[in-house]
């Protein structure tokens, strides 16, 4: 097995998270690819002029490498790259200053580098299998395993991976219980909701990485504009993109803490994300809570307007995330291992604001989000027009955090059964650790040069009320607008 090769770390002229220009224009992306310098490129929002930091890296791909060079080289990377705190304008700086071959040299002195490459290699194995089919439903949430693609972060863990763009979420479940994709995109209660059988069969799948945190939008047409208070609701028509969807859950959440119930005073109804502002243009929707692009795609439009960004329902709440079944991780450990680094990686990357320009080009081309890249500009800076006149300056608009609490788990299960998604008893704790892999996160986040949490469980605040992990069903019994 062979793959084209990582940039060398201890190289200044060396770029260690590439973007694969060529591959990108093959996909229908335009703009162009620039030396280090070129960085300041402005975008329109609502008709003023905005900059915003584009910084552009390309070096030509080295020769092939095999797996065991691959490895080495991936631990070199991951090691230098966590010394420079995953900075690559001091990595280069410093590289410059006093050359590669020194700090190599210097480095191999302190740290047991041979050791850990023997280590990982025992630890990874061969590939079980290297091409892989990964579906996407193409929403901002998906960027890691989107960018993961034309930005080489698949084909440094040894990967041919084709992501395929998929139109909604029963189809991404139907088709990884199919086995058509290895692994998927997925919003984070499905993998619960599979394992449980809930609204499919039952067939257990698990969770090993949260794509993104944050990220969500209430949209509401723009005729709307007069009724900012919720209470004012009654009636309306809204979309989520699927039941099992935490826009469901935080829909349901927001409106019944101002007095709806969700069942009773407004219709909710399943659209796939791609359909959303083609059905508020034609007014069969009044709002919807959805996943980005879709929030700033209609005030881009001109349809609609941003009510709310769900980060002020649940600060840090988890949307989407990294699913496969338990079946293709037991059969392919190795493949998975790779699999798993490779997304773990592209999140934390995306985690850093600095590389969200860069980013928003690379998942903008047709075979991607097919969507301007000023519209994914906005989302991804966080620097956005909400269609009522005002430019919002908000950078966790959406941010990436591979860490799968087990606590978002048990608060996912507590919403299942209070809207009667769940009629049984469950064991919460034993449930979100069979399917949310914390434990096996962290050890990979470690393993990569990133700082996990020291827990897997936590306390949250939803809407000013702590959800206390320790006592769910006391959670659960605690509102009065419920179905059990």
């Amino acid at each position: 097995m062979t793959t084209k090769s990582l940039q060398n770390p201890f190289d200044p002229d060396s770029d260690l998270m590439h973007s694969h220009a060529e591959e990108a224009r093959e996909h229908g992306a335009e703009g162009h690819v620039c030396g280090p310098g070129c960085q300041h490129h402005h975008t329109r929002i609502d008709g003023q002029d905005v900059p915003l930091e584009m910084a552009h890296y390309h070096t030509p791909t080295e020769p092939a490498m095999d797996q065991e060079a691959v490895i080495d080289r991936a631990v070199e990377s991951a090691v230098v790259r966590a010394v420079f705190n995953h900075s690559e304008v001091d990595r280069r700086r410093f590289l410059k200053l006093i050359g590669g071959a020194t700090f190599a040299a210097a480095l191999g002195s302190i740290f047991p580098l041979d050791a850990l490459k023997a280590a990982v290699k025992d630890s990874v194995g061969p590939l079980e299998k290297t091409k892989l089919k990964v579906g996407f439903v193409p929403i901002t949430c998906a960027t890691p395993i989107i960018m993961a693609h034309p930005m080489g972060f698949y084909e440094r863990y040894g990967l041919d991976v084709e992501v395929i763009k998929t139109a909604g979420w029963a189809v991404s479940r139907d088709m990884s219980l199919n086995r058509e994709y290895d692994a998927s995109h997925m919003l984070s209660p499905m993998p619960l909701a599979m394992s449980l059988g809930l609204g499919s069969t039952a067939e257990p799948f698990i969770m090993p990485a949260v794509e993104n945190i944050n990220g969500q939008a209430i949209t509401l047409h723009n005729k709307h504009k007069d009724k900012r208070d919720p209470s004012q609701w009654k009636g309306f028509r809204f979309g989520v993109p699927f039941e099992y969807s935490m826009h469901n859950f935080l829909l349901r959440y927001y409106v019944a803490e101002h007095g709806l119930d969700p069942d009773q005073d407004i219709q909710i109804r399943v659209v796939p994300p791609p359909e959303m502002v083609a059905n508020l243009r034609a007014e069969n929707l009044d709002g919807y809570l959805a996943p980005d692009p879709f929030n700033q795609r209609a005030v881009w439009d001109r349809i609609g307007f941003i009510h709310l960004l769900t980060k002020e329902i649940w600060e840090g709440h988890p949307c989407c995330a990294f699913a496969c079944s338990q079946e293709f991780a037991e059969t392919n450990p190795n493949t998975y291992g790779a699999l798993f680094r490779a997304i773990v990686d592209a999140t934390q990357y995306a985690s850093d604001p600095e590389n969200r320009g860069e980013i928003s080009e690379a998942i903008a081309p047709t075979a991607y989000l097919n969507q301007p890249v000023p519209v994914l500009q906005q989302v991804l800076t966080g620097r956005f027009a909400d269609g009522l006149g005002n430019i919002v300056d908000e950078p966790q608009r959406i941010d990436f955090d591979p860490f799968p609490w087990h606590s978002m788990a048990v608060w996912i299960l507590t919403q299942m059964k209070r809207w009667g998604y769940l009629r049984r008893d469950v064991d919460y704790n034993g449930v979100a650790e069979q399917v949310f892999l914390a434990t096996e996160c962290g050890e990979i986040m470690r393993e990569l040069g990133y700082e996990p949490p020291e827990k897997t469980y936590k306390n949250f605040t939803v809407m000013g009320k702590v959800f206390d992990h320790t006592d769910p069903d006391g959670y659960l019994n605690s509102f009065t607008i419920r179905r059990t």
